[in-house]
């Protein structure tokens, strides 16, 4: 994947008030054009997140997922509109899935036309509908359809949520007394639960 994928302007859609008359709306190309009226065309190449509110179901898997396969989305002709029409990069979202369809519909255009997308994406009731900057780090995966990735908000000053640089702790990185080990039967890496790692050497998170 190009490096330039790595920083990006942001846009934030809401339809957390349909989602809560709703929980199995789905985003429209009129809500699209609806927050266009207030904000402006959404620009070429940047990153469209739709904000839910799902994510805080999180970690109840039952919540997340239920089991009549109802959630929020995003319908085909609002992911073809910012697509085709506004040039985006990629949507993101915050349940596990594109759409709630049985053939998943959307998810399925995405991904036989080459498009990506972000799931399970929090937090975006703390960031802008506009006016921010999104920061992606992702590993440059060669033959994979999928992977964990980072997305990071660069909020205008004046903002009231997250952090300014120096307001947490940044560095030295945090010590750890237990190395990170494989565990075979995991399949994981895990700290040892004794330290046998030569004195004077660091262990980082």
């Amino acid at each position: 994947m190009p490096a330039t994928l790595a920083l990006r302007k942001l846009a934030v859609i809401s339809i957390v008030d349909k989602v809560k008359a709703d929980a199995n709306y789905h985003l429209t190309a009129a809500d699209v054009r609806a927050w266009e009226r207030t904000n402006g065309t959404i620009p070429a190449g940047c990153v469209v997140m739709v904000r839910s509110d799902w994510s805080k179901r999180w970690p109840d898997a039952a919540q997340i997922q239920p089991a009549d396969h109802k959630f929020p989305g995003s319908t085909l002709e609002a992911l073809k509109l910012l697509h085709l029409e506004r040039k985006i990069l990629l949507h993101g979202h915050e349940p596990l899935d594109t759409d709630s369809t049985q053939t998943l519909v959307a998810e399925d255009w995405l991904m036989n036309n080459g498009y990506m997308q972000a799931e399970g994406v929090t937090n975006l009731d703390q960031v802008p509908s506009t006016g921010a900057l999104i920061a992606i780090g992702f590993p440059r995966l060669k033959g994979g359809t999928g992977g964990f990735a980072s997305f990071t908000a660069i909020c205008p000053p004046g903002w009231t949520h997250g952090a300014r640089p120096g307001e947490v702790a940044e560095a030295p990185l945090p010590y750890n007394e237990k190395r990170l080990v494989w565990n075979e039967a995991k399949g994981v890496r895990e700290r040892s639960a004794a330290c046998d790692k030569p004195k004077g050497k660091q262990s980082f998170n």
